[in-house]
Formats: C-alpha cells, sequence, structure tokens
C-alpha cells in the first residue's frame, strides 16, 4: 500500500445488521495503512437492527473521498436504496473509489447506486433474487470479485469477504496472520447455514418469516430500480 492513507468508507444506515459491519470492521481496522472512516447520512449515533447503536459516526458528505466504499446489508438496506439524500452521498463516494464493496444485501445497495449493471455480485440467500431489477447477476458464492467489485453472501460471510479484501490491500500473508489473530476457524454445530444444507424444517421456518417481509422488500427495490431505469 501507498504510503497515503488507504480511505476505507464504511457507509453505515439506521436499521442495519450490525454483524454485516462489525466483522468487516474488525478485519478492515486492522489493515496497515488504512484510515477507517464509520459514516452516516447525518452523522452521530446510528442504531442497528438487534439494537446497538454506534456512536460518532462521520457525515458522509463532511468525507471528500475514498478508497474503498464498504455497505453492509440488513432488513432496512430496501428503505435507504430510497433515501435519495444517502444514496447522493454513497453515489458520490463511489464515483471515485477504487473498490466497491458490500455484505448480504448491501448489494442492493450496490445496484441501486447503478454500479452493479452487468456485474456478478452475492447477496444474502433469501434476496439474492432481486439483483435482477438492478441489473447484477446473482452469484451464489460465499465471496464474489467482479472487477472492483468485491460482495460477500449473508451476514457471516462477511469475515470471508473482509479477508478477501485484506489480501488484496495488504498480501495473503498478512490476511492469514489476521484470521490466525481473530482466531477465524468456523466449526459450526449444525450444518444449517445454507439452504443446500439446512433441514426442511429450518428452511421452512426461514422461508415463512421472509415470506412476510418479501412484499415490502420487493416494493422498495422496484422503486429504487424505476428510478435508476429512468436515470
Amino acid at each position: 500500500m501507498a504510503d497515503a492513507p488507504f480511505i476505507i468508507v464504511e457507509a453505515l444506515y439506521p436499521g442495519l445488521t450490525q454483524l454485516d459491519f462489525t466483522g468487516p470492521h474488525t478485519i478492515f481496522s486492522r489493515i496497515p495503512g488504512a484510515e477507517v472512516l464509520v459514516a452516516s447520512q447525518a452523522g452521530g449515533p446510528i442504531e442497528s437492527d438487534d439494537g446497538l447503536t454506534f456512536a460518532g459516526t462521520k457525515r458522509l458528505s463532511d468525507i471528500a473521498r475514498c478508497d474503498l466504499l464498504f455497505v453492509p446489508g440488513g432488513l432496512a438496506s430496501t428503505d435507504v436504496i430510497n433515501d435519495l439524500a444517502f444514496m447522493a452521498e454513497f453515489k458520490r463516494l463511489a464515483a471515485g473509489a477504487r473498490y466497491l464493496t458490500s455484505v448480504c444485501t448491501g448489494s442492493l445497495v450496490l445496484g441501486a447506486a447503478g454500479l452493479l449493471k452487468g456485474k456478478r455480485a452475492a447477496c444474502h440467500w433469501a434476496w439474492r433474487d432481486m439483483l435482477p431489477l438492478f441489473g447484477a447477476i446473482p452469484d451464489p458464492q460465499r465471496v464474489v470479485r467482479d472487477g472492483n467489485v468485491i460482495t460477500g453472501g449473508g451476514v457471516t460471510a462477511g469475515i470471508d469477504f473482509a479477508l478477501i479484501v485484506a489480501a488484496e490491500l495488504a498480501g495473503e500473508a498478512f490476511a492469514q496472520t489476521v484470521q490466525l489473530n481473530i482466531e477465524y476457524a468456523p466449526a459450526p454445530p449444525f450444518d444449517s447455514g445454507r439452504p443446500e444444507t439446512a433441514t426442511p424444517e429450518a428452511l421452512a421456518m426461514s422461508q415463512a418469516r421472509y415470506a412476510k417481509l418479501l412484499p415490502g422488500r420487493l416494493e422498495g427495490a422496484r422503486v429504487a430500480a424505476a428510478r435508476l431505469s429512468v436515470a
């Protein structure tokens, strides 16, 4: 990395999923030469979907530029894509960024900003089918790279995603050291982390929950996609 700070902007919004953010942040903050800025539209405190509050975020409008732009996911991602003020600042920073990145449904934010047309992208499995609304190509892999766009799948994939970014910026040996330091050696108690391996009962329960949320989320995505189409 160059002598000048490599600026990483983490763009937060109310209702984000905190692990989408905190997993990558843990790794980004360890990358040598990186300056990590946690930001939001209004600045100040941002509350996640599970009630954790992140204080002291910077205003996006106060940040002149970044080298890497990152956005986490969350159920509120289909709300923030219709927050015109947030999206304007997000697109401004994206225009000069070297890397455009996301985790989970953060890829819907990238898509709504017009950054995924014709590109492969990851997303949480339950919402992956909304990516084509923005001209993106859904990819079921845990981490997907297409040019300067690097996206992670749902929630915990953010750690895998961030390690890939760390390897890109500081080398594979460094990324492996970070993985060791945070003792990232997944050994889940159940093989239930993907719909392909989950039990029928677990999958049915998840699908029933998401089915109730789908109409509102899909409407938000369609509104944003229509705006993008007009633009």
